[in-house]
């Protein structure tokens, strides 16, 4: 964004879909998560969480809608077809749509942002792959979610975004 807002780290192989992994850098949080905090169970302050989501869909497809779940480290996955906040917000780590015009997103620290698309199908989605949920299946689960959707499996392309590394 030209006004130093958030700047998405970009994968060659979305291109033509809206996506995008992001850092702290852009955003309105202070204190121990300052930043670009987009997750309302850090304690942060919501109006600023709220910013900084308003942020990340400028930067992303403005207009936007956002969905993200309450992350629970499970294999489970919802379908969105409108935004979701707050109370409202599934109790899963991954969700998919075939909305166009929501972003679907989760909130990573050490586990890992996977992103999927069957960018023909227009199903999407996002899953937060920690070990517990990874071992319990939850990327299979999406796919198989997004298969519901009217995606083929053979047609999603996967992404897996920046995560915490061994020595870190």
């Amino acid at each position: 964004m030209a006004d130093g807002g958030p700047v998405p780290i970009r994968a060659a192989a979305l291109e033509g879909v809206p996506h995008g992994f992001f850092g702290r850098q852009g955003g309105v949080s202070t204190g121990d998560v300052a930043g670009l905090q987009v997750g309302f169970g850090a304690g942060d302050d919501p109006d600023s969480v709220t910013e900084n989501r308003r942020r990340v869909i400028a930067a992303l497809l403005p207009g936007a809608g956002l969905a993200m779940p309450f992350q629970v480290h499970s294999p489970d996955v919802a379908v969105v077809s409108a935004p979701v906040e707050g109370d409202d917000r599934p109790r899963v780590d991954a969700l998919v749509s075939a909305t166009p015009g929501l972003l679907v997103g989760v909130v990573t620290a050490d586990c890992a942002p996977v992103l999927l698309a069957d960018e023909e199908a227009g199903v999407i989605g996002a899953v937060h792959a920690g070990w517990k949920g990874v071992l319990a299946g939850v990327a299979e689960a999406a796919v198989e979610t997004m298969r519901g959707l009217g995606a083929e499996a053979e047609c999603i392309t996967a992404v897996i975004g920046p995560c915490i590394q061994q020595a870190s």
